[in-house]
């Protein structure tokens, strides 16, 4: 699963490796679009995740619904999954679970047992390992003992991901191992070098590809170690959380996506989220369901003329994420559905495969 309040308070902390201003978002895409712009970017047809360059991030926790915070889980029922996933399959023919946990493995079962046709990026959540100084809103350091339980739920997690991967090799088409744990503003940081070890345990176990999942400008500015470990990168890209308005969210993501290719030009590339949320305190106006609609539609068609699958971020809004006190807060709101599980604008424009 998501843990997505690491980009609540830390989203206009991270450095843009390229800037746009405002006024030039048109210009800017149309330049960054064109040839030779694009030639530097598109990659070849087998480079695309299952032939598929749409995707969309699922966590499938409904109002009352939530991971574990310290006092047990609310998991989806069976039945939800079943909503969920018929759901998804009229749109989408891959989708990421973020954890190899009860949640993700219920998943799985379902695909296979309903035969639904969803192939799986599955994830391996990576808990704090040590204590990050720099992520603003952790008040209290954890003890030893908090950061060794974490080391070995870790352990599990990666053992999990990796009996999962094998269980279900025709519905796990990869494993990403961690999920912004590298970034220097997480409250889950891992070393580079811890999560190198992970990935290794990983790809020796499996035949599918292997991953991380990083913020675009920490692999401009530290990935080059890591990715030569990888199958492919996984880039993040937020243009609302960088300040952007939605008529420059286009090229400021191209932008972010050909900072990773300059610094890492052999690394096959897909990105495992990309979206613009619906409501948004922290965003105002630039927050809507229009805005999400030309967002995710832009992203669509250049995706697939690029060959980059791309994961729209998310599947369904999810209360329980973020402050529980801000029913506004953006991390709540980033659903191409409602958690009533009702389509918003964005989905009629992401019809068909």
């Amino acid at each position: 699963m998501h843990y997505p309040s690491v980009k609540g308070l830390c989203g206009l902390l991270i450095s843009s490796a390229l800037f746009i201003s405002a006024g030039q978002g048109s210009r800017a895409a149309a330049a960054a679009d064109s040839e030779p712009a694009a030639a530097l970017l598109r990659q070849k047809d087998g480079d695309l995740l299952c032939g598929l360059s749409k995707a969309v991030a699922y966590s499938g926790f409904r109002h009352g619904q939530h991971p574990d915070r310290g006092d047990g889980a609310v998991f989806p029922s069976e039945e939800n999954i079943i909503e969920d996933l018929g759901i998804l399959a009229r749109d989408f023919g891959l989708i990421r679970l973020y954890d190899s946990g009860k949640n993700s493995e219920d998943v799985l079962k379902v695909i296979k047992a309903r035969k639904i046709p969803l192939k799986v990026m599955l994830g391996a959540w990576l808990a704090a390992e040590v204590y990050n100084t720099n992520c603003p809103w952790l008040k209290d350091q954890f003890s030893q003992k908090v950061l060794d339980a974490n080391r070995l739920q870790n352990q599990k997690q990666v053992e999990s991901a990796i009996r999962l991967a094998n269980q279900y090799p025709d519905i796990v088409v990869a494993v990403n191992v961690g999920n912004e744990a590298l970034v220097n503003w997480t409250d889950h940081l891992v070393p580079v070098n811890l999560v190198i070890s992970y990935v290794q345990a990983v790809k020796k176990a499996i035949k599918q590809p292997v991953t991380v999942a990083e913020n675009y400008d920490w692999w401009v500015r530290q990935g080059t170690a890591l990715a030569k470990e990888l199958d492919f990168i996984s880039v993040h890209t937020y243009p609302a959380w960088e300040g952007k308005d939605v008529g420059e969210g286009l090229a400021f993501t191209i932008a972010n996506i050909q900072a990773v290719r300059k610094t890492l030009p052999r690394s096959r590339i897909v990105i495992t989220e990309a979206g613009w949320a619906t409501v948004a305190r922290e965003f105002g106006a630039r927050a809507s369901e229009e805005k999400q609609l030309r967002y995710c539609d832009e992203m669509r068609q250049w995706a697939a003329k690029m060959n980059i699958t791309t994961f729209l971020f998310e599947a369904f809004d999810e209360d329980w994420k973020g402050d529980l006190n801000d029913p506004l807060g953006a991390e709540k709101h980033w659903g191409l559905y409602t958690i009533d599980r009702k389509a918003k604008p964005a989905m009629g424009k992401l019809q068909g495969r």
